[in-house]
């Protein structure tokens, strides 16, 4: 990763001498009323604090709903397992796919102050509704009697499970925008405030990772021991909350105007370069159309250099004769600037980089998946009270919460004195480290296993399946390394979507980022069933099993980890090769 051809800003010190301070912000944003933005007065960290408070709230609220819905529907709803269960990965999956409705909004129409302002609106309504379907009498289920659990009637289904995808539209347009609305408060041509960007990205992460804790552990208790109005009432409170952090802070903010739609921009290069695909590209390729002001033709963008890969896109930026002797340079399905057709190239760099986070969210689903499994089969009780396994998870949070400061304290200012790069490490190294982490911690997950079968087989728990005694505390070093694999990786992940994304994509590219949790999820559960499949074939017990004892899970890890060794592998290829994005 060392041989990644970067320009890397100057450190602190070198910049404080070679950068005269400017007074306005340099990089396409505008304040309040559409002027170049005073840096004494907007943006920077006197900014962040709103945004901060509203990702914090938002998140405590989202958890607060969805760390427990299960329960709900099981419970209240009286719905089966089965059917609960596929009600929660199927609205968790819709949260993870509509931010790309509020990523395009964001980027062509609105901007991202707007679409985080309306979609907060529709969010808080979601969880209004939710609340009163769990409150008024006449909108809840009716309780078991003697065993009995009647089915809810039409009208609380429709309460309900409209409540529940209002929030699912809501998140779609915060989740892809809050983050790089908080790093666009950081003039990019500044060599201090890119430094603080970096940092900001940290205390993002670790604002999500405080309303997380928050609601995995208070809120949950409240549901369950002082009813579901209250636990989810707590949580609607806090989205409103988060609304009005976000608003208090509008006079300090720094605003990115929206360029257009990106997904016109990308099909007017793909059709521009087919027209032209009998043209031949000058070896001169400033000949290549460009507009002659110093802002890009679209708007909120900088323009961007040319670059020699995929040179089949460069001919839709090639004049021909007939547009020459006309002048007429207007019709972008025939003719793209350079700026347009590096965007689409930039999407195409990206690619490898971004795939590489699918295998890594598949690996983060077990803490809530297998993990679970595995502490079920181990001893539980901590003196004399009963830790549910999947509580487990706090650790996790926990180790965040941990890392952020002390990456942020300690390791940058380390790391900085053998990278020579400002923050530490540049965003792919971040990632790289992330991956290899993540091998660790599915290792470790293994090793545990290995000694829960070798202990169930010398006490001969394997037939029966109770669980074995080794404390499930033993769990707590691979949920620890998780989070630190998660601060390396997704917090990079975050970082580079914002950086190496086109200006005027950046809301969509930290959509596409978001993706890679859902396709996560949806590789996790396709390995499980090809697992099971194979393993399960001639009448054998399976990695596995419901018995536990008489399986394999450590083989199950062992594949996981084997897997992120060839992501990890795959990526340091494709990073060695990776061309950092270079805007004017």
């Amino acid at each position: 990763m060392g041989s990644i051809e970067e320009e890397e800003s100057p450190l602190i010190e070198e910049g404080l001498i070679s950068q005269e301070p400017k007074l306005y912000a340099q990089d396409g944003s505008v304040d309040l009323h559409g002027n170049p933005p005073l840096k004494e007065k907007t943006g920077n960290w006197k900014a962040c604090p709103f945004i901060l408070g509203n990702e914090c709230c938002e998140r405590l609220a989202y958890y607060g709903i969805a760390g427990n819905l299960i329960t709900y529907l099981t419970t209240k709803l009286h719905q089966g397992n089965v059917s609960a269960a596929r009600n929660v990965t199927t609205w968790q999956g819709t949260c993870y796919l509509t931010p790309l409705i509020g990523a395009v909004l964001a980027d062509a129409y609105w901007g991202r102050y707007w679409t985080i302002a309306c979609f907060s609106g529709i969010y808080f309504i979601g969880m209004s509704a939710l609340t009163l379907s769990a409150s008024v009498p006449a909108l809840k289920p009716a309780e078991c009697i003697s065993g009995f659990c009647p089915s809810a009637t039409p009208a609380q289904y429709a309460m309900f499970f409209g409540g529940l995808y209002l929030i699912a539209l809501g998140t779609g347009g915060i989740k892809p925008c809050v983050s790089s609305f908080g790093a666009d408060q950081f003039d990019d041509t500044d060599s201090r405030e890119r430094v603080k960007k970096a940092s900001f990205f940290n205390w993002f992460y670790f604002s999500i990772n405080i309303g997380a804790l928050v609601s995995s552990s208070l809120l949950v208790w409240i549901q369950e021991n002082r009813g579901w109005g209250l636990g989810f009432g707590i949580p609607t409170v806090f989205m409103g909350l988060a609304i009005a952090s976000f608003f208090f802070g509008t006079p300090l903010y720094r605003f990115q105007k929206p360029g257009g739609s990106p997904i016109t921009r990308i099909s007017q290069v793909v059709v521009a370069s087919f027209h032209k695909s009998t043209l031949k590209v000058p070896e001169d390729t400033t000949l290549l159309y460009e507009t002659q002001d110093k802002n890009s033709a679209i708007a909120g963008s900088r323009k961007i250099e040319h670059t020699d890969d995929c040179q089949y896109l460069d001919k839709a930026a090639i004049i021909s004769e007939e547009e020459s002797k006309a002048g007429d340079f207007s019709n972008s399905w025939r003719l793209c600037t350079v700026t347009q057709v590096e965007e689409l190239k930039i999407l195409i760099r990206m690619f490898p980089i971004w795939a590489s986070g699918i295998i890594f969210s598949a690996v983060y689903a077990q803490m809530s998946t297998m993990f679970v499994q595995q502490g079920r089969a181990m001893d539980c009780k901590i003196g004399s009270f009963q830790l549910p396994p999947a509580a487990l998870g706090t650790f996790d949070t926990a180790s965040v919460i941990i890392w952020v400061p002390l990456y942020d304290r300690f390791i940058v200012p380390l790391a900085r004195r053998f990278t020579g790069v400002d923050k530490g490490f540049t965003e792919i190294q971040r990632m790289g480290i992330g991956l290899f982490v993540s091998v660790l911690c599915m290792a470790a997950a293994a090793i545990v296993e290995i000694i829960r079968l070798h202990l169930a087989n010398e006490l001969g728990l394997v037939e029966s399946g109770a669980p074995v005694p080794i404390s499930v505390l033993w769990q707590i070093p691979q949920y620890f390394i998780l989070g630190a694999a998660e601060v390396f990786y997704f917090i990079g992940q975050l970082e580079f979507f914002y950086d190496q994304s086109p200006d005027a994509m950046r809301s969509l590219c930290s959509a596409l980022a978001l993706l890679t949790n859902a396709l996560g999820n949806y590789l996790s559960s396709l390995i499980l069933t090809l697992v099971t499949y194979f393993t399960t074939r001639n009448g054998e017990q399976g990695w596995i099993s419901d018995n536990l004892n008489s399986g394999h899970l450590d083989y199950y890890f062992w594949l996981l980890a084997g897997l992120s060794l060839v992501n990890m592998a795959v990526y340091f290829f494709s990073a060695a090769r990776y061309k950092q994005k270079k805007a004017s």
